[in-house]
């Protein structure tokens, strides 16, 4: 069965192209310029798609005179990670509104257009709850809407939305990655998106957390320092 893979070329998704290549799936990679203002990780995603010789597609789409998210707005700040904080109730800065919905319909468009029934995504909630476009209960409504609004309303196929993560935490993704030979050294997370980290927002916190469970140097540090970049 032919896949498709949502890659921003974040740690989840690159290890998530790594799992599919595992599980034998004959994959094309679908990648998001949604106006993010760390848009590197797409620029060096393609990196590691090259290295792999996947297809890798990417659409355009601005969301930035749609919403509003310290993703996607220069001018706000990103919020630093401290667990020691009361956080308010609902999603925080970070989120951007139902930005893996309207991923999840157009990689349905874009998979029925190419006779894809498979859509593979790298969401997981352990670490991140406060995220509601990444809960299973999300992922079960919206494959059951591409179904219905879709030509799989027909039942000649069916959609099917697959989150291998949904209930791993970060440092189990990354052991996963790991055992299978998943290169992390042009993954992006940094919520500022400059190649190099920040070590201050959310994502650098839980990522550099992993890494240090794991008990490995984050191969993009070790790229970095190679480099003579850090």
């Amino acid at each position: 069965m032919k896949s498709v893979v949502l890659f921003s070329g974040g740690l989840d998704s690159t290890t998530l192209i790594f799992w599919a290549l595992a599980q034998g799936k004959e994959i094309q990679v679908l990648s998001f310029d949604y106006g993010q203002r760390h848009s590197l990780e797409l620029e060096l995603g393609r990196k590691l798609c090259d290295q792999l010789g996947l297809l890798q597609d990417i659409i355009k789409i601005d969301l930035r005179p749609i919403v509003f998210s310290a993703l996607t707005d220069p001018e706000m700040d990103i919020p630093s990670f401290d667990n020691q904080t009361k956080k308010p109730h609902g999603p925080p800065a970070t989120y951007v509104p139902f930005r893996n919905g309207i991923f999840l319909s157009l990689a349905a468009a874009w998979a029925e257009t190419r006779s894809i029934e498979e859509i593979l995504c790298g969401f997981h909630v352990l670490d991140s709850p406060d995220y509601p476009d990444t809960t299973e209960s999300f992922v079960q409504a919206m494959e059951e809407a591409i179904n219905r609004g879709t030509k799989a309303s027909f039942g000649l196929f069916r959609f099917k939305i697959v989150c291998p993560f949904l209930k791993l935490k970060k440092t189990e993704i990354l052991r996963l990655g790991l055992s299978l030979g998943a290169d992390y050294s042009y993954s992006i997370s940094c919520y500022r998106g400059q190649e190099i980290p920040c070590f201050k927002c959310p994502a650098c916190h839980f990522r550099q957390q992993a890494w240090d469970e794991v008990g490995e140097e984050d191969h993009l540090l070790r790229r970095l320092r190679k480099e003579g970049k850090l």
